[in-house]
């Protein structure tokens, strides 16, 4: 019995970067000798177990078969004669197809080294069209490494799987975990590249893959379309670090301009009601989780009042603050403004940048709520008690003058 790391740890290794989990292989076993050693069985498809100390992964060297459409439609076969070349060449990207034994040695059969030297990413052989979820993950690399790119050979297999129908076999929960993955990559924008080139994108985020095209208002430069400027927001976001709610928000945020008809262009008027619903039908179809969903509608429906917010009269302010249910819940009318300022930065480009202008209406809106979340609505209640009819006319109003005094605007504004 002989073990090997494989995958990610060694890809990882030879690019110098902190190799967080290692999978293992081990050629020449069988379940029962695994679990005589010590070993816990846990794989349901195919044979894996779990160290008895380091609690790594261990999966026996395995070949499969395609047995029906879909990332499920395989069947596997492990027994000790199954080689570790049976093995590596089953996986999807030759920068993944290479193995370490316990002495150092490198087992490469499939030319990973120097595609990692040349950055590029290669399929293993014919049987990465087998498996749609290979797409996913490629453009889930692509956001990881972005200074690879996709073979050209790959790219067309990729294209030859969506043209045959192998993406539409999809789970929605696969979709979303890759999809979210890539978003919390280095640079997301590369993920939506990958899957738009190989035509993966209007088959599984056809809402999105409508942006590109569609020019933005005036404001922006003209060479950045909706398209461009979706990635150049979601790619600030990741710069800056923000949380997978944020970056979700800040790829949805434009959605209703791609239906925007094109002589209203390059105006879109009530975009955000078209984006509204696009997104609660994306987000329904993907099962995109309810936290996410929530801010992304917010986001969509209220970042062009957060980017008036100067303007914006005490009482509006209030009514935002309400709609958003910011009262009961601050945190994420934060994260709401943290989504609006992304829309702000992504766009320009590099000799007209915005991400180094002010943005005060995030300021600006947060010390207004401060101030009309430090009205006591219970005192106010109280002062109301035999006319319960005006106690929210009463707390609503309470909360305009504290905003008006937080913000020294004189009465009628």
């Amino acid at each position: 019995m002989k073990t090997y790391i494989v995958g990610g740890a060694v890809r990882d290794e030879l690019l110098g970067l902190a190799v967080k989990d290692r999978d293992w292989v081990v050629v020449g076993a069988t379940p029962e000798a695994m679990v005589a050693k010590g070993f816990r069985p846990v794989g349901k498809d195919f044979p894996v177990f779990l160290h008895p100390d380091t609690q790594e992964e261990y999966a026996l060297a395995r070949t499969e078969r395609k047995t029906a459409p879909g990332y499920r439609g395989f069947v596997f076969h492990t027994s000790p004669d199954v080689t570790l070349e049976d093995d590596l060449v089953r996986r999807d990207l030759t920068i993944n197809a290479i193995a370490r034994s316990a002495d150092g040695t490198l087992t490469d059969p499939f030319g990973g080294q120097e595609d990692i030297r040349n950055k590029v990413f290669r399929h293993v052989s014919t049987a990465f069209g087998e498996d749609p979820v290979r797409i996913l993950r490629v453009a889930r690399f692509a956001a990881r490494f972005p200074q690879f790119c996709v073979a050209p050979e790959t790219n067309a297999l990729m294209r030859k799987m969506v043209e045959e129908g192998e993406v539409d076999a999809l789970v929605p929960e696969r979709v979303w975990q890759e999809v979210s993955r890539g978003l919390m990559e280095q640079k997301p924008s590369r993920m939506l590249e990958v899957l738009r080139d190989c035509g993966a994108l209007a088959r599984i985020m056809p809402e999105l893959d409508k942006l590109w095209g569609v020019p933005q208002p005036p404001l922006h430069h003209p060479e950045v379309d909706t398209g461009v400027h979706m990635m150049m927001v979601v790619d600030y976001a990741a710069d800056a670090g923000y949380e997978l709610e944020v970056r979700f928000a800040a790829l949805m945020h434009d959605l209703g301009k791609g239906v925007t008809p094109p002589e209203a262009w390059p105006s879109h008027h009530g975009h955000e009601g078209l984006g509204l619903k696009l997104i609660d039908q994306l987000c329904r179809r993907l099962k995109v989780p309810n936290d996410c969903r929530e801010l992304a509608l917010m986001t969509a429906r209220e970042h062009g009042n957060v980017s008036r917010a100067g303007i914006l009269r005490p009482n509006t302010l209030v009514t935002l603050f309400e709609r958003c249910d910011a009262f009961r819940k601050p945190q994420r009318f934060e994260q709401m403004l943290r989504a609006s300022e992304c829309d702000f930065r992504g766009r320009g480009n590099a000799e007209a940048s915005f991400r180094d202008k002010p943005f005060p209406q995030a300021a600006h809106l947060l010390r207004a709520l401060d101030a009309a979340r430090a009205v006591d609505a219970g005192a106010v209640a109280l002062r109301y008690a035999e006319q319960k009819q005006r106690i929210a006319q009463a707390v609503h109003a309470s909360r305009v003058a504290a905003v008006r005094a937080a913000l020294r605007l004189p009465h009628g504004n």
